[in-house]
């Protein structure tokens, strides 16, 4: 979510997953994919660059957890051939 600012002074948040376009006519109106139309005082521009500084600050953390989770499957799949290889060993003799 990114907080804006009504032109009554009033901040708020608004998940920026609802936001269609964002759109200055003089002032920025923001229209959610319900219809709903939101007047702020930031500009497009900065509304825009919120949205960017959000999902920056989302998606690191998601592709660290996506790496840690690819880690744990190579490790397991690692031992899986592993312990697969030694019971296909004919025995010597």
């Amino acid at each position: 979510m990114i907080q804006l600012t009504r032109l009554n002074n009033t901040v708020f948040a608004v998940n920026c997953d609802l936001i269609k376009y964002v759109e200055e006519s003089p002032d920025t109106v923001i229209t959610l994919v319900n219809g709903e139309k939101l007047v702020v005082r930031e500009t497009a521009w900065q509304v825009v660059e919120r949205v960017r500084e959000f999902r920056r600050s989302i998606f690191p953390a998601a592709s660290e957890m996506i790496s840690a989770s690819s880690e744990q499957e190579n490790t397991s799949l690692k031992s899986n051939s592993s312990a697969a290889a030694r019971t296909d060993e004919k025995p010597r003799g």
